[in-house]
């Protein structure tokens, strides 16, 4: 494989809506195979597209809230116990992500350990500095969303092409970072007007011209934004759509 594809297994918000999965962003390279994000219902949109959880790499999320984290407990148990993994699985996100994840295993399967049979490493993002993951670079930016959910953007550098993610976040200046020269930018527009802790369509429309990006695809859209479709400027994902870089 000689291209970086980018394919949403889950376009959705945090309340199903359009009866979509939760947000879960897959992308393939020769480097590796990783997603954007891991909600609740990942691991069903995995099977439903047909990709084998055993396939990934690394999961990066950009925040600690069941709609973009949720996934990960179901998919560390499913490949441990299932598949039988070996090889190892990075989980990368906000500060507290292994202790979150490791008390949510606990909630779900009391009295489970949290893996058995494959290596499995939690690196917390530092908000200073690029960080190497294998053979990716990695860099997060503060995103302005839930406090609590320590919220961040990404940006991340595959095989040549850079993918930058807003995860949830109102407009906020570091986006003209995040975006700066990404190959994509894949960017939250839960809804039309604007509304607190989310990007929304005015403002990405009055501002598009700022970010410097070869692609702007929308994702965690709500209803009134999915009312709109297919009669908007911009890209926009759905559930099982792909894209080539």
């Amino acid at each position: 494989m000689s291209k970086v594809s980018v394919q949403f297994l889950g376009s959705g918000d945090a309340f199903g809506s359009g009866g979509r999965f939760n947000a879960c962003i897959y992308v393939q390279a020769p480097s590796g195979c990783f997603l954007l994000d891991c909600g609740a219902s990942s691991l069903i949109a995995l099977k439903r597209f047909g990709v084998d959880p055993d396939r990934l790499d690394y999961i990066f999320l950009t925040h600690l809230h069941g709609d973009h984290f949720g996934g990960v407990p179901t998919i560390i148990r499913e490949t441990d116990i299932l598949a039988k993994r070996t090889k190892p699985l990075a989980v990368c996100g906000p500060q507290g992500l292994e202790q979150r994840i490791r008390v949510a295993i606990e909630i779900f399967y009391p009295g489970a350990p949290i893996h058995e049979n494959f290596p499995l490493t939690f690196l917390e993002w530092d908000e200073t500095e690029p960080q190497a993951v294998g053979p990716l670079k990695a860099q997060a930016y503060p995103a302005l969303h839930s406090p609590g959910a320590r919220p961040h953007m990404l940006r991340i550098e595959v095989d040549h092409k850079i993918i930058a993610y807003t995860g949830d976040t109102e407009w906020t200046d570091d986006l003209l970072r995040v975006a700066d020269g990404a190959d994509l930018l894949i960017c939250d527009c839960f809804t039309v007007e604007k509304k607190k802790n989310h990007l929304d369509y005015r403002t990405l429309q009055a501002r598009r011209g700022d970010l410097n990006c070869r692609r702007l695809i929308l994702t965690h859209m709500g209803d009134d934004m999915l009312t709109l479709l297919p009669n908007i400027e911009f890209e926009w994902a759905e559930d099982g759509k792909q894209f080539n870089l």
